[in-house]
C-alpha cells in the first residue's frame, strides 16, 4: 500500500495529510502531540498532483470557511481495537456539539474511564476529520488537544451557531 503526505497551510496553521492507499490516514498539526514518524509519512507529494490529497484540501478549507459541516472522505482510522471504537465514537458527535470525556466512557461502557477515552482522543491521528475537538471537560471545561488550545478553541467558536443578528446589514 503507497503511503505519501502532503503539507497545506490553513487558517489553523500548517497541516500535514498522510494517507496509505486510498485512505486518508492522518491530518495533523505542527507541533501536533503525537506526530506520526517520518517513515511512516512516506514520500512527499503535491496536494494537487493527488486525488484523494486535493479532495481533503479542498473539503478542509470548506469546513474551515464555514462552507462544509461534514467530511466525505474515505478513512482508515489504525490504532488498537479499543482506541479505534473511541475514535468511531468521535464520528457521532455532530457539528456544533460538545460531550465530554466522561460521557463517551459512560457510552463505551466495558468500565471505561474518563482518563482512558481521554488518552485516545489525544491519539487520534485524523484531527479535525474525526472531530475530537469536540470533546471537552467536565462542566464544559476546554482541556487538552494534540494541536493546542487556541486552535481547539477556533474550532469550536467556528462551529457555534452565528446569532440571526450578527447576519443583518440593517
Amino acid at each position: 500500500m503507497q503511503t505519501r503526505h502532503t503539507v497545506t497551510d490553513s487558517p489553523i496553521g500548517e497541516l500535514t495529510l498522510a494517507a496509505a492507499g486510498d485512505a486518508l490516514t492522518g491530518v495533523y498539526f505542527r507541533n501536533h502531540w503525537h506526530p506520526p514518524t517520518a517513515g511512516a509519512l512516506g514520500r512527499c507529494v503535491k496536494a494537487g498532483a493527488d486525488v484523494l490529497f486535493g479532495r481533503a484540501v479542498e473539503q478542509l478549507g470548506d469546513y474551515l470557511g464555514r462552507q462544509r459541516t461534514r467530511f466525505d472522505l474515505p478513512i482508515a482510522l489504525a490504532g488498537n481495537p479499543r482506541q479505534r471504537r473511541i475514535w468511531q465514537l468521535l464520528l457521532d458527535i455532530g457539528y456544533g456539539e460538545t460531550t465530554t470525556y466522561g460521557e463517551l466512557a459512560a457510552q463505551l461502557g466495558e468500565g471505561a474511564t474518563a482518563y482512558e477515552v481521554g488518552q485516545a482522543v489525544g491519539r487520534n491521528p485524523l484531527s479535525i476529520v474525526v472531530p475530537c475537538h469536540r470533546v471537552v471537560g467536565k462542566n464544559g471545561a476546554l482541556t487538552g488537544y494534540a494541536g493546542g488550545l487556541k486552535r481547539k478553541r477556533f474550532l469550536l467558536d467556528l462551529e457555534a451557531p452565528i446569532p440571526a443578528a450578527a447576519g443583518r446589514l440593517f
